[in-house]
């Protein structure tokens, strides 16, 4: 069994001295003249934001080299641009910037006020491939539990506006003003998924059945099942890990599945709290076992998780990838841990941290 893998990656378009927020993303997008087989450069809700799609990937180092090409292609095209990029989760120094123009846009910011006219939030959203729709829901009423967890290794985005919020992802915690947000709810099948989606649109609550706030859902425009719970990673590194994870996860319940083994399942208040509890404190501070409700350590929950998908990792080939980046991640920290440690040295080290740079995806690793 092989599962295909992609990510999606979404920058900040910023000036590049003052670090601040600029509604050049239809500039830059319009510097990109080519791109990897496959892969996208597109426009978010902001105008100050891109986002950067890999194609279709079946293998790590695939996935790696296309990150990489993506990052180094739109750093080299924001310079042409005049502006810059940045990989947090929020900005560090914030600005207002208008929507981008579009009648789907404009509907959300209608629907939803402020709420999203000040929403310049960016995610690393993987995508894994899956046989049909009902595989996605099964599965993703089984990958409930860990999905706090990637979310506490993903965390980068404790500064907002050159305050430091106190959480490791303030992007989750501006996410959960919108409706229907955060960890889903069990569905048991497809047809009651679809089911809810269009009662949460019929009453308004939801633009239309391609907006969901939850943190996983089936991809509306693909055969894939969505993990939408990372921050922006600061690196491709990070990136690389998430995607890795998510799609071992598929892969392990999919293979549970077939061997008949029940999921373990965890309540919806258990799995919001736990939620919460890891856009707070991240991987380093405590944490809530979402299955037991009780409180324990991102690390040991993070272990928890490794053991799961050990097998599927194996099977893929991306045991050892895998250690390393875990390994790197502890040394190095989450991105929040990164991004205090530079506001040590002042906001000037922070700007620096967070930009994407042509010349760091060409040093990154093979």
């Amino acid at each position: 069994m092989t599962l295909s893998v992609g990510v999606e990656e979404e920058f900040l378009v910023v000036d590049p001295v003052m670090g601040r927020p600029v509604p050049r993303a239809a500039d830059l997008i319009g510097q990109v003249e080519a791109v990897p087989d496959g892969a996208t450069v597109q426009p978010e809700l902001s105008s100050a934001q891109v986002e950067a799609a890999t194609g279709v990937c079946t293998t790590l180092g695939d996935l790696r080299k296309q990150l990489c090409s993506l990052r180094e292609l739109l750093a080299v095209r924001a310079r042409a641009a005049g502006v810059a990029l940045q990989s947090a989760g929020v900005p560090v120094v914030d600005a207002a910037a208008p929507v981008t123009p579009g009648d789907r846009f404009e509907r959300m910011v209608l629907t939803y006020g402020q709420v999203l006219g000040d929403y310049r939030c960016c995610a690393c959203q993987v995508h894994v491939g899956v046989p049909d729709r009902d595989t996605a829901i099964t599965v993703m009423d089984r990958v409930r539990r860990w999905l706090p967890t990637l979310l506490a290794i993903s965390v980068n985005s404790p500064l907002f506006d050159a305050r430091d919020t106190g959480y490791g992802s303030w992007r989750m915690v501006l996410q959960s003003r919108l409706p229907g947000g955060g960890v889903p709810p069990r569905f048991g099948s497809a047809a009651n998924y679809e089911r809810m989606l269009a009662a949460l649109v019929d009453t308004g609550v939801l633009v239309d059945e391609r907006m969901t706030f939850w943190v996983v859902r089936p991809s509306p425009a693909q055969p894939t099942l969505e993990f939408r719970v990372a921050d922006a990673s600061l690196d491709v590194e990070g990136a690389l890990l998430q995607a890795a994870l998510s799609r071992a996860l598929v892969w392990q319940e999919m293979a549970d599945m077939d061997a008949g083994k029940p999921a373990v399942g965890c309540s919806d208040t258990f799995a919001a709290a736990a939620l919460w509890a890891a856009s707070r404190y991240g991987l380093a501070g405590p944490a809530i076992d979402p299955v037991t409700g009780r409180q324990t350590l991102g690390i040991v929950l993070l272990a928890d998780l490794l053991d799961h998908v050990r097998p599927a990792l194996a099977e893929a080939g991306d045991l050892e990838q895998v250690r390393l980046l875990v390994d790197r991640l502890l040394a190095m920290g989450t991105g929040a841990e990164r991004q205090r440690r530079a506001a040590e040295r002042g906001m000037s080290a922070v700007l620096d941290t967070v930009a994407i740079t042509a010349a760091a995806q060409r040093e990154a690793p093979a």
